[in-house]
């Protein structure tokens, strides 16, 4: 069921995948789709949770004891690259989700995983910024790096020539730290942006 669900919601769209479709595809009834999900958007929201849960597991895991700014940005930026390589439907609901949070009426349950996700990537910035940043500017900043990675990946994905999107995104992984490091030192406080550079961040996050 989840497979086909996947499958529908990647050709289809969130919005135009019906629950009729994915029921067929996955060559059950109609009543079989109601007797495990309640809704289409419980459908989405589980396969979203699952996709981005896994992922925060493995950024943590990669960036643990990352302590300056450009080795746990790289790190975040391989993660996300060896998690959807080969995993394509995945990515396309990952950013199509991300997409739905910015609409009017958007599908129920989505708002969580990635409030978890951008958390995690919160908290790593913050364990490599040598001081206090208040919480919306980190939000910002974490909201701009996830929306950099995938919104890169997504156009590298549809407009590359080359048989290895992965490897081909891989190979410009220095100049894309290169930037979000300057991104994100430029909108830190003078003060702290000279900070950053000048001496390794304080452990403030102990045992993270």
């Amino acid at each position: 069921m989840l497979d086909a669900a996947r499958s529908v919601f990647t050709e289809k769209g969130l919005g135009a995948a019906t629950v009729d479709e994915i029921a067929e595809r996955a060559d059950v009834g109609h009543g079989s789709f109601y007797y495990h999900f309640e809704s289409k958007d419980k459908v989405i929201s589980h396969l979203v949770e699952n996709i981005l849960s896994e992922l925060v597991e493995l950024i943590e895991a990669e960036c643990a004891g990352q302590t300056d700014l450009e080795p746990m940005l790289d790190a975040m930026i391989g993660t996300h690259i060896r998690y959807f390589s080969k995993r394509w439907e995945d990515f396309v609901l990952y950013y199509l989700g991300r997409a739905d949070l910015t609409l009017e009426e958007t599908h129920e349950g989505l708002e969580t995983p990635f409030l978890n996700y951008i958390s995690s990537i919160e908290k790593l910035i913050d364990y490599t910024i040598p001081e206090p940043i208040s919480k919306p500017r980190l939000r910002r900043l974490a909201c701009a790096i996830a929306g950099f990675i995938s919104g890169y990946y997504s156009f590298a994905s549809v407009s590359s020539t080359s048989e290895d999107v992965d490897k081909e995104f891989m190979s410009l992984r220095k100049a894309f730290v290169a930037s979000l490091a300057r991104f994100v030192r430029e909108a830190l406080p003078d003060s702290q942006s000279k900070q950053s550079e000048a001496k390794p961040p304080t452990n403030r996050l102990k045992g993270y």
